[in-house]
């Protein structure tokens, strides 16, 4: 049997975005995501609980990610569970980190660099096409007047 990975994880980033270079030129941003989880205990004591995701994103999408997400703005990721592992340089140790390597995002929340948080429902405005972009007329809605649009407005 041919196994499956697929993660799909809503949650605020917990630091800027980190976007650098391979070798060959291709760009990778890697950034990680919290997601808060409430439950009742046995006693009925309300918990809080937060899970750090790492997530790296290849090509343009890390291009935008790089450039429209900070620390503390909510984003949706769909994609493939990774598990890579290398040697530590300073203490010659095994590490390994399992990651979700970015198919798929969206940008949630308020757009104000805060976030929304998990409970912000993502709307076909904030989907982010990864096509080539030229830019502010990508995110414009065809049948708003030109004359209408402030670009300090725009929520990334």
């Amino acid at each position: 049997m041919r196994g499956f990975s697929k993660a799909i994880v809503a949650g605020n980033v917990t630091r800027d975005p980190e976007l650098r270079s391979t070798a060959s030129g291709t760009q990778v941003c890697s950034f990680s995501i919290a997601v808060n989880r409430s439950y009742k205990d046995g006693s009925g004591n309300q918990q809080e609980q937060v899970s750090f995701i790492e997530c790296v994103a290849w090509g343009r999408s890390g291009e935008i990610i790089s450039q429209y997400v900070r620390k503390g703005s909510g984003i949706l990721v769909s994609g493939r569970l990774e598990q890579r592992s290398w040697e530590d340089k300073n203490t010659g140790q095994r590490r390994s980190r399992t990651e979700i390597v970015v198919e798929d995002f969206s940008f949630i929340g308020s757009g104000n660099g805060g976030g929304g948080g998990a409970n912000s429902a993502p709307s076909k405005a904030d989907t982010v096409d990864t096509a080539p972009s030229d830019g502010v007329d990508d995110i414009v809605p065809d049948d708003m007047p030109e004359d209408q649009i402030n670009l300090d407005d725009i929520p990334f």
